[in-house]
């Protein structure tokens, strides 16, 4: 049985970490509160490329701030 693992949105603790609201995230990134609240609460299934360069570019920060990969084990 193969694990993977899985990605988690950590956006939520990013925001929290530099004391930034999802409101002032919604007005500089111009995207809709309900896809920052998604985004924030990790609720997303399929993430959108041009919102993930979006949200970096407005934090000025980087892919690995906002995602958390946590590895699988592989079972032969």
């Amino acid at each position: 049985m193969k694990n993977f693992g899985k990605v988690d949105m950590i956006l939520d603790q990013y925001l929290k970490r530099h004391k930034i609201s999802r409101c002032s995230l919604m007005r500089k990134t111009e995207l809709q509160y309900s896809q920052i609240l998604k985004y924030c609460r990790n609720d997303v299934q399929k993430i959108d490329l041009n919102i993930l360069a979006k949200l970096c570019t407005v934090l000025d920060c980087n892919i690995e701030d906002i995602l958390k990969l946590t590895k699988g084990k592989i079972k032969e």
